[in-house]
């Protein structure tokens, strides 16, 4: 029996559309930002931010009656004057410098594979959010997919959150795209030496200071206590860096930043340690935070700024701060050696993809298919 060019069903619903070009695509997250560096738009992104239970693991209905009827009725105000420190002209730093880094990441993946790969940018928090990009990428015909959270270090605040809105993300399409997700990569030998690099370029413009400071992201310690790996791995980078750089434990070392309310949070906290430091005589203290993929408001405000301010004060002469990799040549590769890594076996990342063969195939399947439904029909 013939088959029709186009089997029709149900209801004259073709079952056989053009045929849309199949990519594979690199979705890049990172935490997100306000929109603007106003009280009015700080206060729905620290909502939803501080909203997440993954974030915040307290009991819902507290959390709710704290974050609502105090903590965002006091704090936009105040990280929207934060925010209005670091803003520039192209708006947020962590949004202009993550679009730089995909950017540059897609015009790398083109320099090193001829297939059709396509790298998108997403926010877990605020716009463009991780829904809509991978609702977007479907559209273009993205069939498999490799989300990279901009979190070196793995924590449940952090990528598990992010793993928890691709997920939201998925259930809501009828035909998700094949998935795979870097969990981390804090060990990873290319990410140490970009790392190590990009201090040593620094140092060699300006000078080494007396000690330096390598600072994170902080979280609760009971999360460490509950079996979150964000502790270990801190740690894991730090010795790792320190042994690149050739450095010992008395002029390297480790801090968390960031913390918030009274519960003990992962320690050295970094305001508490440069202030020590200034006080046992350090002069010259330089600052990286090597959690941190694209310089934010955490290093821009809190460490450039605030905690310059602290050492100043204690008696230090001056607090350096070492930019994030941002979208650096070194952070670029190491990136794009990750990505390379994780999708093996993905025909669109094959060193020899042959677009009018990979056309071919994918004609011949649909053919079959139309094929087994014009006999079963």
């Amino acid at each position: 029996m013939p088959v029709s060019k186009h089997y029709t069903g149900l209801a004259g619903y073709s079952h056989d559309p053009a045929l849309a070009p199949v990519q594979a695509g690199v979705l890049l997250v990172n935490l997100g930002t306000p929109t603007a560096p106003t009280a009015k738009a700080v206060r729905p992104y620290l909502a939803e931010f501080l909203g997440d239970p993954r974030v915040i693991e307290y009991p819902r209905w507290l959390w709710w009656l704290i974050l609502h009827g105090v903590i965002l009725r006091v704090r936009p105000k105040r990280s929207a004057h934060a925010y209005a420190r670091v803003w520039t002209e192209q708006g947020s730093p962590l949004r202009s410098g993550s679009e730089a880094l995909a950017d540059a990441l897609q015009a790398e993946l083109a320099r090193r594979r001829p297939g059709p790969i396509r790298v998108a940018l997403a926010m877990r928090y605020g716009e463009p959010s991780v829904r809509r990009q991978i609702e977007q990428l479907q559209r273009e015909g993205v069939r498999r997919l490799l989300v990279l959270p901009l979190y070196p270090q793995y924590s449940a605040t952090s990528t598990g959150s992010v793993f928890d809105a691709v997920a939201d993300a998925l259930k809501l399409l009828r035909w998700p795209p094949e998935l795979r997700l870097i969990n981390d990569y804090h060990d990873d030998p290319a990410h140490i030496e970009a790392l190590a690099q990009n201090i040593e370029r620094w140092w060699a413009e300006h000078g080494r200071g007396d000690k330096l400071l390598l600072s994170f992201h902080g979280i609760p310690e009971r999360y460490l206590r509950a079996g979150d790996p964000y502790f270990c791995q801190c740690h894991a980078t730090a010795r790792l860096l320190r042994e690149r750089l050739g450095l010992g434990t008395d002029h390297v070392l480790i801090s968390f930043q960031s913390r918030v309310g009274r519960e003990r949070w992962l320690h050295p906290y970094t305001d508490a340690t440069v202030r020590e430091l200034a006080k046992a005589g350090v002069q010259r203290l330089d600052v990286v935070s090597p959690g941190f993929a694209v310089d934010c408001l955490e290093t821009l405000e809190e460490i450039a700024m605030q905690n310059r301010e602290f050492f100043l004060t204690a008696g230090g002469r001056d607090l350096r701060y070492i930019p994030a990799l941002n979208d650096s040549p070194g952070q670029v590769s190491a990136m794009a050696e990750l990505v390379l890594r994780h999708t093996q076996g993905w025909l669109e990342f094959a060193s020899d993809y042959d677009a009018d063969a990979a056309h071919a195939r994918q004609l011949a399947a649909k053919a079959r298919a139309v094929a087994l439904r014009g006999r079963s029909g």
